[in-house]
Formats: C-alpha cells, sequence, structure tokens
C-alpha cells in the first residue's frame, strides 16, 4: 500500500475497455482488464494500420488556387469553399487509420467460483500491472508488463500452491476477426497471422509461448493448454511488415531469445530501463496520503467529483501522464497516435492518426520540460517523413518550394489534406508547428549537434512560407486560404465562413517559426542571407489585435463567432505553446488573452478533455494560479475516465499529456529566458516538493515549498549556460558549470 501516488489501483475487474488498465513499451501494448476467469488483454502494435502509402495531392489545387485566393478576398465565401471542396482537398479525402492488433485471452480453470480479496493495480514506480484474488483456499496472482529492452509482453501467473495453475489461452482479433489464420506452432506456442487490407496492407504477426513451471503445456487445435503448473510465464511477441521483411520469423527470433532468461531477469531489465526516465522527476503535493489508504483510484476520482480535496490525486495523474508517455513513445517507436498506442476498434474515432492542428503536438507538451526528451524523438523521426511528402504537397498544391501539412498525417506521414470538412481541411500550418518541437527540444538540451541536423528541416518549414504568403493591401503579409482551425466567423451581413485569409493563429506559428529559424542561424553561423530575409518577411507579419471585446482577434478582422465558446482557442497559441506573450512584455496583451480565455469559457468552452487542458496551461502562463487549479479540477470532474484516460469524450489521450504538462507549468516556466519558480503556484498547494523537472537551457531544478512559501531551490546545470532565476519578484544571476549543482536562497519578505 506504499507509494500511493504512484499506482493505479481497483477492486474489482474492468467492466469495459475505459475502465482497463494501459501497459506498453512504445510499439507494443497492452489494456488489462483483469477478469477473475476469461482475462482479456487487449492487445496493440504501433504499425498495425490498414493500406499503404498513397499520393493524395489533388491534382486541381494550384490550378485553382487564384481563383479561391479572389473569391476569399472579394467576400464570396460560399463559392470559395464549394470550389475548395472540390480542387484542394485529398484524393481520396481520407489518410490510413490504425487498427488494433487482437485480444489476448485466458481462460482460468478455477474449480471454485467465489472470489474474494481481489485487487487490480497498474504500479507507476515499476510499470507493471498486477491483478491478485483468491478462489477456495488458493491465492493467484498475474503480472503483466511490456518491456522496452526485451521487446516483448511478459504476463507472469503464480498461486499460493503448487499444481494450481491450468488455463486456456488463444489470439482473436475480437468482433472483426478479420485474420487469415491462427496455428499452433509447437506444443507450447501458436501465432496469429493477418493483412489489414487495402492496397500494399500491412502484414501483421502475433505470437505468444507458455513456459510452465512444473505442469504441463500443450496445444489443441489453436489454443494453448496449461494443466497444474506451479508458475507459468506467457511471452507474447509482435512484428509488421511495415518493419521487417519477415515478422513471423522476428516474433520468434524474439521470443526464442527472451526464452532463455529467467523470469525474474526479464523484470529487472524492464524496471531498470524503465525506472531511468521515470524516476527522473518526483512529485508530491500535500501530505494527507493516509487519508486515502484504502480507497481506489476510481472511487477517489468519485470523490473528487463531489468535491472532496486529494491533493494526491494531482500526483499521480501527473505522474501516470509521464507513464503513458514513456509507455507509447519510445526511439525507434512510431509517435503517440490521439489514443496513445491503445485502441479497441477497428475503425477508431478519428481514425487514431495523428491530428496535427493540436493533438499530436500536446502529446509532446511534457515531454522536455517532464525530462524525457527520448520519448520526443519518435515525432522527430515522423517529421522527417512528413518532409518529403510535404515538398511534393508544397510544390503539387501551392506551388511553393519547402515543406508543408495540413491538420492530419498518418503512419505514412501523409500531408495531402484530410476530410472534406472546410472549418479544419485546408489549414496549411501543420508541418510548421510540429516543426517548432525541432526547436523545443534544443532550448531545452542545447545540443548544437541535434540542431544542425534539424536546421534544414526548419530552414524547409519556413520555406514554404517564404513562397506562400501573398502581401495584403495594407502591406501585410498573409496566408490563404486558411481557417482558424475549427471556428465558424459570421460577415456583417450574416454570412457564415471558416476560409480565410490570414488568421491570428498562421501569423503566430510563423512568427514563431522563422523566429527559431532565425535563432538556429545565428548559433550555427550559417545562411545569414535567408536569416536576413526572414527577419524582414517577419516584420510584415500581421501583429496581435485587440478586437471590441477587448479579445484577442481570431481573424485578420473583427469577425463574429459563430461559437464564442469553441474547444479550439487557435488565437491564443503565442500564449502557450507559443512565447510571444508576458506579464512584463506585452501587459496589454496579456489582458486581451485573460478576456479571449473567459469569453470562451462563459460561452461553455473547456468541454472536451484536451481543451481543458490547454486552459490549464494558457492559465498557467498568465501566472492565475487559481483559475489553473480550477480547471485542473474539472478536468478530473468531467474530463478523466475511471482508469485516468482522458475523456475527449470518446477516449483521447492528449488530455492527458496536456494536463501533465500544465500541471509541471504551474511550477516552472523558462519560455522567457528565466527560470521563474512557482509562477502560477494555487492556494490549496500549501506544501509540496518537485525534483527533476527540466528548463530551458539546460537546466534541472528541484525544489520544495512550504506554506505556500519556496522553502529549497537546487539547480544542475547541464550544458554550463548562465542561469538567470525568478522567484517572487527576485531575480539571481550567476553563471555556470556544466555538471554543477547550486543551492540558492532567496530573501523572504
Amino acid at each position: 500500500m506504499k507509494n500511493i501516488s504512484k499506482r493505479l489501483w481497483y477492486k474489482q475487474p474492468a467492466k469495459e475497455w475505459n475502465e482497463a488498465l494501459p501497459i506498453g513499451n512504445g510499439r507494443l501494448g497492452g489494456m488489462v482488464f483483469g477478469q477473475v476467469h476469461n482475462e482479456r488483454v487487449q492487445l496493440n502494435e504501433d504499425s498495425v494500420w490498414y493500406g499503404g502509402p498513397r499520393d493524395r495531392n489533388n491534382p486541381d489545387a494550384l490550378k485553382y488556387l487564384p481563383q479561391i485566393r479572389k473569391l476569399i478576398a472579394d467576400g464570396r465565401l460560399k463559392e470559395a469553399e464549394e470550389l475548395a471542396a472540390l480542387t484542394f482537398t485529398g484524393t481520396p479525402e481520407t489518410q490510413r487509420h490504425y487498427e488494433p492488433l487482437g485480444d489476448l485471452l485466458i481462460n482460468m480453470d478455477h474449480r471454485d467460483t467465489e472470489t474474494s480479496n481481489y485487487s487490480r493495480q497498474l504500479d507507476l514506480d515499476s510499470a507493471t500491472t498486477t491483478v491478485q484474488y483468491t478462489t477456495g483456499e488458493v491465492t493467484y496472482n498475474r503480472e503483466l508488463f511490456t518491456s522496452y529492452p526485451d521487446q516483448v509482453m511478459v504476463i507472469r501467473l503464480t498461486a499460493s500452491e503448487a499444481n494450481s495453475i491450468s488455463f486456456r489461452t488463444l489470439l482473436d482479433r475480437g468482433n472483426a476477426r478479420n485474420y487469415d489464420e491462427l496455428e499452433a506452432m509447437s506444443n507450447n506456442s501458436v501465432v496469429m497471422r493477418g493483412e489489414t487490407g487495402g492496397k500494399d496492407g500491412i502484414g501483421f504477426r502475433c505470437a505468444i509461448k507458455a513456459i510452465p513451471e512444473n505442469g504441463s503445456v500443450k496445444t489443441l487445435g489453436n489454443h494453448l493448454i496449461v494443466e497444474k503448473a506451479d508458475r507459468v510465464t506467457l511471452i507474447l511477441a509482435a512484428a509488421t511488415s511495415y518493419r521487417y521483411n519477415n515478422p513471423e520469423q522476428q516474433c520468434f527470433q524474439t521470443i526464442e531469445r527472451v526464452s532463455g532468461k529467467a523470469y525474474e531477469e526479464l523484470r529487472q531489465n524492464h524496471v531498470k530501463d524503465y525506472q531511468e526516465l521515470f524516476n527522473r522527476v518526483n512529485l508530491e503535493i500535500g501530505n494527507s496520503e493516509e487519508d486515502i489508504l484504502d480507497i481506489a483510484t476510481d472511487q477517489r476520482l468519485d470523490l473528487v467529483k463531489e468535491g472532496k480535496k486529494d491533493l494526491s490525486l494531482i500526483s499521480t495523474y501527473f505522474q501516470f501522464g509521464r507513464y503513458l508517455l514513456i509507455s507509447s513513445s519510445r526511439p525507434n517507436s512510431l509517435p503517440a497516435t490521439l489514443q496513445g498506442i491503445w485502441n479497441e476498434k477497428m475503425l477508431p474515432p478519428w481514425d487514431s492518426k495523428f491530428t496535427i492542428n493540436i493533438n499530436a503536438q500536446m502529446n509532446y507538451w511534457p515531454a522536455e520540460v517532464c525530462n524525457l526528451s527520448e520519448c520526443h524523438k519518435p515525432l522527430f523521426e515522423h517529421i522527417e517523413k512528413i518532409k518529403e511528402n510535404g515538398k511534393k504537397t508544397a510544390k503539387s498544391m501551392y506551388g511553393c518550394r519547402g515543406f508543408t501539412a495540413h491538420h492530419n498525417t498518418d503512419i505514412w506521414g501523409d500531408t495531402a489534406p484530410q476530410d472534406i470538412y472546410m472549418p479544419a481541411t485546408i489549414w496549411p500550418m501543420g508541418a510548421a508547428w510540429l516543426s517548432l518541437h525541432l526547436w523545443e527540444h534544443f532550448e531545452f538540451t542545447r545540443n548544437l549537434a541535434f540542431l544542425e541536423s534539424s536546421y534544414d528541416t526548419l530552414k524547409e518549414a519556413s520555406l514554404f512560407f517564404v513562397d506562400f504568403l501573398i502581401e495584403n493591401g495594407d502591406g501585410q503579409l498573409i496566408t490563404t486560404p486558411s481557417v482558424s482551425p475549427e471556428n465558424t466567423y459570421i460577415l456583417p451581413n450574416g454570412e457564415k465562413g471558416t476560409l480565410c485569409e490570414g488568421p491570428s493563429m498562421d501569423s503566430q506559428i510563423i512568427f514563431e517559426l522563422f523566429s527559431s529559424c532565425i535563432s538556429a542561424s545565428e548559433i550555427l553561423d550559417v545562411d545569414q542571407a535567408y536569416r536576413n530575409q526572414l527577419l524582414k518577411l517577419r516584420g510584415k507579419l500581421p501583429k496581435l489585435k485587440i478586437g471590441r471585446y477587448g479579445q484577442i482577434q481570431e481573424w485578420l478582422e473583427d469577425y463574429e463567432e459563430e461559437e464564442p465558446g469553441h474547444r479550439h482557442i487557435s488565437h491564443l497559441f503565442a500564449l502557450y505553446p507559443g512565447k510571444q506573450l508576458s506579464l512584463s512584455a506585452t501587459p496589454n496583451l496579456v489582458k486581451a488573452a485573460k478576456v479571449t480565455l473567459e469569453r470562451r469559457l462563459q460561452s461553455g468552452g473547456g468541454h472536451t478533455g484536451w481543451s481543458r487542458a490547454w486552459i490549464i496551461n494558457m492559465w498557467a502562463r498568465l501566472e492565475e494560479g487559481e483559475l489553473a487549479y480550477q480547471h485542473i479540477l474539472e478536468l478530473l470532474k468531467s474530463s478523466t475516465l475511471p482508469n485516468l484516460f482522458d475523456n475527449h469524450p470518446p477516449f483521447q489521450i492528449d488530455g492527458n499529456f496536456g494536463g501533465t504538462a500544465g500541471i509541471a507549468e504551474l511550477l516552472l516556466q523558462s519560455h522567457t529566458g528565466e527560470l521563474h519558480l512557482l509562477p502560477a503556484l494555487p492556494n490549496e498547494w500549501t506544501t509540496g516538493k518537485v525534483s527533476g523537472l527540466k528548463a530551458r537551457g539546460g537546466f534541472e531544478v528541484d525544489l520544495s515549498w512550504e506554506m505556500g512559501e519556496l522553502k529549497e531551490v537546487v539547480i544542475h546545470s547541464l550544458e554550463g549556460e548562465n542561469c538567470e532565476v525568478l522567484y517572487n519578484n527576485e531575480r539571481i544571476d550567476f553563471e555556470t558549470t556544466a555538471g554543477h549543482t547550486y543551492p540558492l536562497v532567496f530573501n523572504k519578505e
């Protein structure tokens, strides 16, 4: 019962998928239901996607680009959108979609049906899930984890008495059952074979081997049958043709390599690897754990919904977010999708792709500040796929150099527009926003070799806008056609539109992209002529404007919006995750940002999990700790499922990641070039401590507080940069040496 803030536990099995517990190693994932008699572990492998790569760029786009631009400029919105729906959408309109791998089913042969002392737990400290219960006189225990170093899922079954473990197990693919074969390969292993379908569909294999201690194992039909064993280890591997020429051979090679290791060694390898990442950051808020030792996680969540304070649950939520990122995004895996890697539907919500008008980016907001830089790598690798396809899209659709992407991409890095949905589809900013993650990684790590290797991508992303931007009658450089995701504006004559010129978010993203490219060019001492060109162009981008209600304008003109409470708050990109607004440098715009947030919320905003998470980060940047905390509570109350997954609804993982980043943002900020300690500490968080948070400039920060006041702070300099620390309007500046540690003392008023 220790480490209450680092575990999820329940007194009953999962009744549905949204109650099951996730395990994963970046590539291979499972949802553990914890059923006593008929256990189900729903399986995913990150490269099981329908179909192969395609060129979906609309061949008529470039020809009709000038006409669409003119129709928008003339205010003929309906005509512009009708023409764009024919000439600017993808051919076909949809990208590829993610699919489940299948199910591992374990049917236990228990003589007794009565169950007592049931417990189901996810230990965040060791990334293991356990299920324990008693039937008759025997206590059974299952332990499950997915190992990154060994690339397998391991299920360990033990019992309190010898010869007590008997079960049948098989692989399946649920109601869809669309796999080709399920075959016994030996007396102790079976394999499932299939292809996802579509042109050039991906072939997948999943194999499992049973290793009993005492007792026996055999195959009958497509079942593995274990009888009267003391202990059993199941080893499951999966592979696809996306990565391997012979995925079946890969599965069995992996299983055989792992089978020679004792269970204790497999577990130790897994825990050591996982803790190298997870243990970097510790967070403790409050000290009231004694009150909740015997209360299960779903019950605690219910109590929060009733208004009970549970600060430890916030620490759990924070660490669960870090656990999910480690479990769904590791080097050599694909990036985390809309659902991480955990999806049970053959046709998932929004295809469980990479939605890049905020959601995929939000998945990686905690990567750097929460000391998980390695987990960012799959996104960087995917950007390179997008870059190659995006060059073709930029040239064929827009006649531009560089590369672009729209509001979605898939396993193949597809960059053509997705859907025929005017509020979102024709938005050429996806690649630009993604590329900012490269600069963010450099800012936190100060890794010059990484910046050198990433500079071309930053340059190519910015080069698209060198060609794409056009000058309007006011001498401003604007994007057209575009949208403000995914909102609708109203013209003075009452006509509604989505396609537009120069939405505020576009200019803010381009400003950040040009700025990062300019800074990278200066640091690397390259491309001075191009740097000067970007400086000149950046100066002609539209500035943020304050509208009639005192809000930041969402569009170039101060239009009314159809949904004042819209889930996207795109025009505050400059506040977060951008860094163009700050209390000290832009007080008037900060005031307008507050008005913008208040108007959204007064009109029902924050009604999706990820939108609420974005709001937390925005209030944190505005140093409004009480308002940020209020929305953390609302995220738990309104948008969190029993297994702590974020609920859009349905489940989307971005809210988990955005919420985790928001909690960190309350405790440490570094976007202005200084390390701001406890910038938005909520009053309720009177006592606490955090260690291992990362700051830009290559710093790690440990700090503690009591009675709402900073108690201790230690700065670890990783790269030897100069350091400026701010707390309660007091600044301390000092030089550092890489590898050295600096305790600081601030005056107490």
